[in-house]
């Protein structure tokens, strides 16, 4: 017993040191940009909440993580998603725990909260069975403080220490995939107009950051939703003349899109030190995927179920040799390809700096792909949330 009371007390004054030390970054020597990065959404970021849910929203079989090296993890992708890439270019040195698993002072590299088929509402994907909506994930989080603040002693030292922390937050595709674009499964649709529900969806979503902020989040990226109506099992389900997208599904979603940039203006005016970010996750992925390799934009790389989870992998089945030919892994998701990509070729946009591989730059003197920065981010770039960085260059993506 008094060996453990040692190993303990050890742990507190190691964290305690880390805090006070100008908040260095945890476990990482020199390329860690960040004390800590903590991750909230859906499926897109999920890396193994769902996996012990009663729920057909889960992605911890084969073929899903057929080339993560960790094999099937709960990522719905067949490698690492735009939340692994990130947390790389952020210098961690190892992908960021989910909330299931996470244990003791891992915590305070950060926690992914992530979970597929949530939604901003609580009803939304009720249908898939359990998921944890971004109002259970905010309470998540505040079981992730509490256990943190037990460590350190002081519940002020913890929110000092999270207001040098990152958060990425990715949600809001589930409440039009499962929730307003299924009227025969909920009412939405029947009782709003696309601008109707927009408006609900953005007046719960700017409530739910309020909530992260009194938690001590201060500096948050927001990504907005992508173009629903260009997945493949939204294209098999509704169908399309001579379009590539669902143009009825982009049209609603776009209200959403809309008044989320004024959101984040709104909660960056109202808020005390408070610098949210918004990232147009359209714009940010490769202008031509061609020019990275992506020649397949359509087909799903999986063989999909047709039984339990549409849209996702069938169980232990087949998937396509030419990975990193197409965009789409599943009926949903993207595959590890266009994940790198939107990440890395548009780093500079998203982390406000160029991003260097192998002592090379990614960006050569011409651009293979047009920026947009205004409609990129708003209203500032990820690095300016950073600490001082040095004068190093960004560590080059490893296989974690």
């Amino acid at each position: 017993m008094a060996s453990t009371g040692i190993i303990i007390l050890w742990d507190v004054t190691m964290i305690t040191l880390i805090v006070f030390m100008n908040l260095k970054p945890v476990l990482v020597k020199g390329e860690q940009k960040v004390p800590c990065l903590f991750i909230m959404g859906d499926s897109t970021f999920d890396n193994g909440n769902n996996n012990n849910l009663l729920t057909a929203a889960k992605a911890n079989y084969p073929p899903y993580g057929i080339d993560f090296p960790d094999g099937p993890t709960g990522r719905f992708t067949n490698g690492r998603n735009v939340a692994d890439f990130i947390a790389e270019l952020l210098g961690f040195d190892r992908y960021i725990e989910p909330f299931a698993t996470v244990k003791g002072v891992e915590m305070f590299r950060g926690v992914n909260y992530a979970s597929g088929a949530a939604g901003i509402l609580d009803e939304t994907a009720i249908h898939v069975g359990d998921r944890i909506s971004l109002n259970r994930q905010l309470r998540n989080h505040n079981v992730t403080i509490s256990h943190m603040s037990t460590l350190l002693g002081n519940k002020t030292l913890t929110m000092e220490y999270l207001s040098k922390c990152i958060y990425i937050v990715q949600i809001g595709n589930n409440d039009y995939i499962n929730n307003y674009l299924l009227p025969q499964l909920y009412p939405s649709s029947h009782m709003y107009k696309p601008e109707q529900f927009a408006t609900i969806l953005i007046q719960q979503y700017s409530e739910q950051f309020k909530t992260l902020y009194l938690h001590g989040a201060r500096k948050i990226v927001v990504f907005g939703i992508g173009g629903i109506g260009c997945v493949p099992a939204e294209l098999d389900l509704y169908g399309t003349e001579d379009t590539a997208c669902v143009n009825s599904i982009d049209s609603a979603v776009q209200k959403f899109s809309d008044k989320l940039k004024p959101m984040i203006d709104d909660l960056n005016s109202d808020l005390p030190d408070a610098n949210f970010i918004y990232i147009n996750s359209t714009s940010i992925a490769v202008t031509v995927p061609s020019s990275v390799g992506i020649t397949n934009l359509r087909e799903p790389c999986c063989e999909i179920s047709v039984t339990k989870g549409e849209g996702q992998c069938k169980h232990g089945g087949g998937a396509c040799s030419d990975r990193t030919a197409r965009f789409f892994w599943d009926g949903f998701h993207p595959s590890e390809a266009p994940n790198k990509d939107a990440v890395i070729f548009k780093a500079e946009i998203i982390f406000g700096q160029r991003v260097l591989t192998s002592g090379s730059p990614v960006f050569s003197c011409k651009r293979r792909y047009s920026t947009r920065e205004d409609a990129d981010k708003r209203p500032i770039a990820i690095s300016q949330l950073l600490r001082p960085a040095r004068k190093s260059a960004w560590l080059k993506p490893q296989r974690w």
